[in-house]
Formats: C-alpha cells, structure tokens, sequence
C-alpha cells in the first residue's frame, strides 16, 4: 500500500487528551491494558480455530512476550494472537473507543466457547501513551493475503501507517518511553507490575531484557529447564474445589498475599449460575487487633486484576478477610477499575455473605472442636460481621460463640442453661482476666462461670445480642454485688450496718479528701475479701461510648462517676477501720492501703498512685516488724 497519514477519528464523545491522562487512576495499569489486549488477540485466534475456521498448522504455542530494552528505553508487547489487517487498524485504532473485542463477540456470538474475551471498551490501547512519548505497531493478520502494516503515532490525534516487515501472525507494541515512563526502564518495575495486573492472565507472560540471554537452568536430569512464565495461568481458584488439596490452597495463600502465617481455614466459591463467579476466600490467622484491618480482597474479571477491596461488590466486614473473586458478569466502568451500579453487585454480594455463613454453621454443625481451635482468631470478624448485616448476623445468632474464664467455649444459650438456678438471664463477663481475678474467683467459689471479651468489638456486639434476646443483659463482674456475693442481714444487723456505713463513709471521705465518695458495707460470703469496687454496667458502657468518641477527658462534673465502694465488714482491715482507739496516722494508712487495693482489681492505678501504693506497703511493713 503506499504511504497515509490521516488524522485520528474520536468515536463517541471521547476526547484523546482526557483519555491519555485521566482515564486511568494508576499510570502502571497501561501494562495490564496491554496484555489483556494481546490476551484477547490470542483468544479470538483459538476461537477460530476451535470452529474450523482457520488452521494453524501447529502453530498453537501461544504466548505473550514483553521485552525491554533499557538503552533504547523502550517496552514492546508481542503475542502471537489473530493480528490485524490495514481496515481493522482504521477501525479499531485509529477510531478511539470503537471496541474490537466487542465487534468480534458480536459477530461471533451464536458459537459456544468458554474462554472469554477481556476487553470491552476498546480504550485500553490508549493507555500507553500515559507513559509513551511514541507508539508503533507492527502486526501480521492470520488471514492469507493480507498484508503486514506498522502503525505509528506521537501521542497527539495524527497517525501515520505502512506496510510492515512482520512476517508471522501476531502483534508487537512498542512504547518509547518519555518521562513518565521512564520507572518502566527497570526491570523490577516492569516484573512487579505484571505481576501486580497480570498474575493469574489465561496465557503465559515472558519477560525478555534485550541483549540479555536468559538464565539457562537445567532440569534434575541434566536437561535444559524451559523458561517459566511470571504468571498463573490456571490459578487454583479456577479449579473445582474437589481436585484441590489443603497443601495447595495453602501454597497459592502464601504466593498471592506473601503472608507466610498459615490462614485458618478457606471457602471456595464455584458459582455458574445465576451469576459466573470464581475464588477462594482466606480466614487469616490475626496477631494483633490491628490485624483485622488489613485483610486484602484481590478483585477480578476474568483472570485480569481490577482492584483490591471494593466496597461495591463485598459486605464491608468481608474486607477484613485475605482472598481472590473473578466475576466476569461484573458491570465495570470504561477504565475497568470501578463498578458502575447494578443489580448483580447486590446479588454478588448476598451470595458471598450467604456462602460464608453457610460454612461457618457447618464448621459449628461437624466440626466444633476445629472451630473452638479456630475462635480466638475468627470472633471479631463474625462479631463485625454480625454489626454490619442483619441476615449474616441471623444466620449465626447460634453459632456465636463465647469463651468462658475457665477456657470453655460455649453458646449463649449454653451458658445460661449451665447457669439456670443461679442467675436469671444474666451473662457475666471480664475484660481483663488478669486485673479482675478477684471477682472471678469470687463467681467461681458459688459455681458461676464469667465470659471473656477483651476485644474492642465486643462492647457494640453485646449491645446488640442484649436486643435481640428480650431480657438478657450482660454485666461485667465488677458491675454490681449480686446476692451470690452477701450474705441477706437481718434486721438488728441492718442497723449496725447502717451505722458503721456512715462511720467509714466519713472516714474514707476524710483519708482520701474525696467528698464524692460512695461506700456501701456488706457481709460478703468470702471473707478473705476486704473491698472491692463496682460500677454499674449502663454507666461503664456510657463511659466506654465516650472514650469511643475521642472524649477522654471530659469534664467530671458533666459525667460524674458511679464507682461504689463496697466494704466487707467481715474482713479484719474493716474491723481495724471501725476501731476505736487505733492510731490516727496507721489507720488512714491503712483506709488508703484498702482504698487502693480494692481499685487496683478494678481498672490500672496511675503512676503516682502506684508510685503512693509502692511508698505505703513499704512502711506498713516497717511498722509491722518493728511493732
């Protein structure tokens, strides 16, 4: 053909300034783009060839190959797809957003295949020239007679066009790259972006540098090793579940998300109806609270990465898990990087949430015992979970389980059915099984065993277990003084009671110069007890939800506290207290002392209350030796 140039004809209402600088967030996306297209290349080829209508004479080892050359500092992509004649260029290329992938499904709609075709908008070509000051284009149709062509464009709407040297079928692209290009001279960043995009793409990538022969290896058995490709083309969440092997899922965890913890335990979604969606959900192995906000869920359209952690698609407690899903039906905007809304989003999402319940309950149903293995790790995602969604949180409203101090798991309903006689609907809970042992053992001595929940989930979770069960209220051990704690006074005892509470009140009052001070006196069963604080459930979450907000240090005077101090009259320390004639001094020491005592079981003393505790146990201890 002879020598053309033409200008660049914008279909739509597209614009190619628009186009070559904001239609992708990520400039490195342009190498995903690119071997999507050769993906596509190499697909419509097979298709034809599937349908007898062209034959390749062997010719079947497709391949995407990407070469980089760091002196002439250029980045080409070759595949040995169906390539293109001078037309399809005039109608593909040089007509911005006219989609080839399209036109070919369109024409060729009627003939079942399974492989998919992965463009859609035919914008993804352009994207090269986000980081290319120049582009060419060399390809060879699979058709007989149709020539070779090279195509070559500077980034602005003019083209020029040629008959080219390219002598097998295919296509190569090659991008000069200008300044923004210029991280892609590196073949870190080029092996990392493709592996990034393109880890799982259905036909495999090599990476060639030029001038560089590649790294010959040999096999055990002294053969030539073939070259390995930088991706997965069967991906292990493209298989049936059933041919999968535990060692497998755990090898394809640590590869996809470089987390060498093992996970817990997986789901693997195989879905073709009403909906084609593919993948493996991860239940990672936490160290710490924090680690519940990083899980990372890879989203992709067949077997092209779009995005990770997309709100649209999952229930947001979802994203908490480590995990990939390829949807092909999934409704993505023209940079294949957002969903547009959709009904299939909904469903997507319902049926992910259902599929991961249904496993749970099953775990619970067969396996308990793996699954109490698994609690520790699993709760404050069921718990998250359960917060965000009505229907999740039904569906496991049985299987939630609660750890009790003596290290058993058990349901809601199981704790109160061991504890019917004793309490009435009532759980007890610690947040600090160390600071709160002294409750513990007092519940533990009358047979009553108290729940843990240490983590920040659990204040809102209770919260909504208590409405959603008419009745039922969680208490904390140090919230109230039940009567499994005291003994019932009789009614010569309720007067001294009463009067030996306002002596210590205005002692106490006195010793600690705290007029806010409360103090009720009881005769509680263990008497090895002296004191202890309590503080009631409604007032601790009100405080808590404060904190919550970022009000820690909110005016007392605006939230008094409701801390009780309660005194066992039976205790010798008391008795000390309410004795006449002990020495002043010694007795306020000791008032402090108990005070002190009494708080640390309650939450942590501050620096200078432990550093007053240290100095006061260190000349109690001197007085009594030297008595």
């Amino acid at each position: 053909m002879s020598h053309e140039k033409g200008s660049l004809s914008i279909h739509s209402e597209n614009i190619f300034p628009i186009i070559k600088k904001w239609l992708y967030s990520d400039h490195d996306i342009f190498i995903r783009e690119l071997v999507s297209n050769a993906c596509d290349a190499i697909t419509k080829i097979r298709r034809l060839s599937t349908g007898g209508e062209v034959d390749l004479q062997g010719n079947t080892d497709f391949k995407i190959t990407i070469t980089l050359d760091k002196e002439a500092k250029t980045l080409t992509f070759s595949d040995n797809g169906i390539g293109m004649t001078d037309e399809e260029i005039h109608k593909y290329i040089n007509q911005i957003a006219f989609s080839g992938a399209e036109d070919f499904l369109n024409m060729y709609k009627d003939k079942a295949d399974q492989e998919q075709i992965i463009g859609h908008f035919g914008l993804g070509f352009y994207s090269a020239f986000m980081v290319a000051d120049h582009v060419e284009i060399h390809t060879q149709s699979f058709l007989k007679d149709a020539a070779p062509m090279k195509w070559k464009c500077d980034g602005g709407t003019e083209f020029e066009m040629e008959d080219g040297d390219r002598t097998t079928r295919g296509t190569d692209i090659t991008l000069f790259l200008g300044d923004e290009g210029k991280d892609f001279v590196s073949e870190h960043k080029v092996r990392e972006t493709v592996e990034k995009y393109c880890a799982f793409m259905p036909y495999p990538i090599y990476l060639e540098i030029a001038g560089q022969a590649p790294e010959a290896k040999t096999t055990e058995d002294g053969e030539p090793e073939p070259p390995k490709p930088l991706n997965d083309t069967a991906p292990l969440y493209t298989r049936q579940p059933s041919t999968c092997t535990d060692d497998e899922y755990k090898d394809f965890y640590r590869k996809t998300f470089a987390d060498f913890k093992e996970p817990l335990f997986w789901i693997h979604l195989n879905m073709d109806y009403p909906f084609n969606l593919k993948g493996i959900l991860y239940f990672p192995r936490l160290n710490t609270e924090f680690d519940t906000l990083e899980g990372r869920i890879k989203l992709y359209n067949n077997q092209v990465f779009v995005a990770e952690n997309i709100k649209e698609a999952l229930p947001e407690y979802l994203l908490l898990l480590k995990g990939v899903i390829d949807c092909p039906d999934l409704p993505l905007n023209v940079s294949r990087s957002f969903l547009q809304n959709d009904g299939y989003v909904k469903k997507i999402s319902d049926y992910i949430s259902k599929k991961v319940a249904d496993k749970l309950n099953a775990l619970f149903n067969t396996e308990r015992l793996t699954l109490e293995g698994f609690w520790d790790d699993l709760h404050p995602f069921i718990k998250y979970g359960s917060l965000k969604d009505a229907k999740f949180q039904e569906k496991l409203a049985d299987t939630v389980l609660y750890k009790t101090t003596a290290g058993n798991y058990v349901t809601l309903q199981e704790y109160l059915d061991q504890h019917l006689g004793k309490l009435e609907k009532q759980v007890y809970y610690v947040t600090d099984k160390v600071q709160q042992t002294q409750y513990i053992q007092i519940l533990q001595s009358h047979g009553v065993e108290a729940i843990l929940l240490e983590h920040s989930i659990d204040t809102p979770f209770i919260s909504l277990v208590e409405s959603k069960n008419e009745g039922l209220q969680f208490q904390r051990v140090d919230s109230d003084l039940s009567d499994l704690m005291k003994e019932i006074p009789n009614e010569a005892d309720a007067e001294v009671i009463k009067a030996e509470t306002e002596s210590l009140l205005n002692t106490f009052k006195m010793a600690l110069g705290r007029e806010d001070m409360k103090v009720q006196v009881e005769s509680l069963k263990n008497e090895d007890v002296s004191g202890m604080i309590i503080l009631s459930e409604n007032n601790r979450r009100m405080q808590d939800m404060f904190k919550s907000y970022g009000m820690k240090h909110m005016d007392p005077k605006m939230f008094p506290s409701e801390e009780v101090l309660i005194l066992n009259r039976k205790h010798p320390l008391v008795q000390f207290i309410l004795k006449d004639g002990a020495a002043e001094d010694l007795k306020e020491l000791v008032v402090r002392q108990l005070y002190d005592l009494a708080l640390m079981s309650h939450k942590p003393l501050s620096s200078d209350e432990m550093t007053a505790f240290i100095q006061r146990s260190n000349e109690l201890m001197k007085r009594m030796v030297t008595a």
